[in-house]
């Protein structure tokens, strides 16, 4: 599979990266960025771009695709409203406007548990209707992924201080379901391109049912 995958310089992103780029099903990735990854790979090509909203229809970085994995984002907290819809709606849905041959490519919004357009924070609406929007955009198939707590990814730089301190909890987590390895989250999301699924909205017991698929 050809893979296009955003926010490889964030903490999710940079694991999914790293793991994408161990499978032997993975022929290329393609990161989507405004800054390097630092990442040297034989199956990785790098685009940077300034802006995202400046992505045009017609594109050539964007031909023969199989799947969009957009991971790109920022927390809500302490973020401008207006930055935070830009970044967290906006944009996803301009990328999925731009994007070639939508009807034989799946596109993953990475959203997180607790989404819901009808949720009372603000953030969960913002990302809700994103997820929404991102249904009717023609793509063969479109699903939010939505996880919890992850464990990072071995080589992994980019790593959330949050993330040392979930780490004690991590084995507890898993099984209330609600955290996942980095290499769950990336090869799920593969099973999702390759195979479908019958749900729309994946949470973190999706995520471990669908890595087992792989």
């Amino acid at each position: 599979m050809k893979i296009i995958l955003t926010g490889a310089t964030g903490y999710v992103g940079e694991g999914t990266l790293l793991e994408l780029l161990k499978v032997d099903a993975v022929e290329k990735v393609l990161s989507v960025s405004r800054r390097p990854t630092g990442i040297r790979h034989e199956k990785l090509e790098e685009y940077l771009v300034k802006d995202f909203m400046e992505l045009k229809e017609g594109d050539a970085h964007f031909s023969g695709y199989d799947a969009v994995f957009f991971i790109a984002g920022i927390t809500s907290v302490g973020t401008p409203r207006d930055v935070y819809v830009r970044i967290s709606q906006e944009i996803p849905l301009h990328f999925a406007d731009i994007m070639p041959d939508k009807e034989r490519m799946t596109f993953i919004y990475l959203s997180g548990a607790g989404t819901t357009p009808d949720g009372k924070q603000f953030w969960q609406q913002v990302k809700g209707k994103t997820e929404t929007d991102i249904r009717t955009k023609g793509f063969k198939r479109a699903f939010a992924f939505r996880p919890a707590i992850m464990k990072w990814a071995k080589g992994q730089k980019r790593i959330q201080a949050m993330q040392y301190f979930f780490l004690p909890l991590y084995p507890l987590l898993r099984l209330l379901g609600q955290a996942n390895s980095m290499r769950e989250i990336a090869i799920s999301q593969l099973v999702l391109a390759r195979d479908g699924y019958d749900k729309f909205a994946i949470s973190p017991r999706d995520i471990v049912k669908l890595a087992k698929r792989f």
